[in-house]
């Protein structure tokens, strides 16, 4: 069986020890870039290894970009391999924060073709809150060649193609933020706050139950069809502060069976690179 959007934690416990499944550790906090490493050499689920979000899952910040540009997908194939994901190994991937970091991972692995990666639901709270086992030991892994496709960038939305578009109903461009960061009343992280003109404001943790796992996909679809209405999917992006916690609504959106929708990669702090783009707030 393929699991490609979530995999609880009780059918992992029983697939801890597989060759045919890697688990890869995403914890990460925007504010303390080396806290997610420390928390996983302190405790992780046995055999998992570790993404950096900046060392592994971005690549370098430039002038034009983003706070996490996509990284170089020759470079993540090769880290792919070394750490034991080959071209049918079932990847899980879990954090600590309801899987706004590791859904960076479920969706590059998309991009490369590698659909057979699923998000642990409820993460590594819910790991730890069903009593299922950890350990401190730094996994080693066999090298498999990790035969990623050709990225398809079919699954992106350009700063170009939404400039192009501005004033007109071309896209449907969902923000991921909360809404206080939407509306441009509080932000934390960027230097410039507000919001794309047009874009309209789903936040992330509208996906989630109390308990941090993911809502059935009934309800996810009842939160997107009044906002997605007859339009195709692959005329919807979704964005953020940075490209990485909008894969969020894009995980939501394929439990909720609605396939085909983009990422705007750059998101909010590509968007404000250049003083000359636009702004929206409240």
């Amino acid at each position: 069986m393929m699991y490609d959007t979530l995999v609880d934690p009780q059918t992992l416990a029983t697939h801890l020890g597989d060759p045919d499944w890697v688990v890869i550790d995403c914890r990460f906090d925007l504010a303390d870039h080396a806290a997610g490493e420390r928390a996983y050499q302190a405790a992780h689920i046995p055999g998992a290894a570790y993404a950096h979000m900046e060392h592994v899952l971005s690549g370098p910040i430039t002038p034009s970009s983003g706070r996490h540009p996509l990284p170089d997908p020759q470079a993540l194939c090769e880290w792919l391999g070394r750490h034991g994901i080959g071209t049918h190994t079932q990847v899980a991937v879990y954090d600590h924060s309801g899987g706004a970091m590791a859904v960076r991972l479920w969706w590059l692995l998309r991009w490369l073709g590698h659909y057979r990666a699923a998000l642990l639901d409820g993460g590594w709270p819910a790991w730890q809150a069903a009593g299922l086992p950890t350990e401190q030991q730094l996994p080693r892994f066999s090298t498999r060649p990790f035969c990623g496709g050709t990225p398809d960038d079919d699954m992106l939305l350009s700063t170009q193609q939404i400039v192009a578009a501005l004033g007109s109903d071309r896209w449907l461009l969902i923000d991921a933020r909360t809404a206080e960061r939407y509306r441009g009343e509080h932000e934390p992280i960027d230097p410039v706050a507000g919001h794309i003109p047009g874009a309209i404001n789903l936040p992330l943790q509208q996906h989630l139950n109390e308990d941090g796992s993911f809502k059935s996909a009934q309800q996810l679809r009842d939160l997107y069809l009044p906002l997605i209405g007859e339009r195709p999917l692959h005329d919807v992006a979704v964005m953020c502060g940075s490209g990485v916690t909008a894969c969020h609504n894009l995980l939501a959106l394929e439990i909720a069976g609605l396939h085909g929708a983009r990422l705007y990669a750059g998101s909010w702090s590509e968007w404000i690179r250049d003083p000359q783009r636009p702004l929206a707030s409240g």
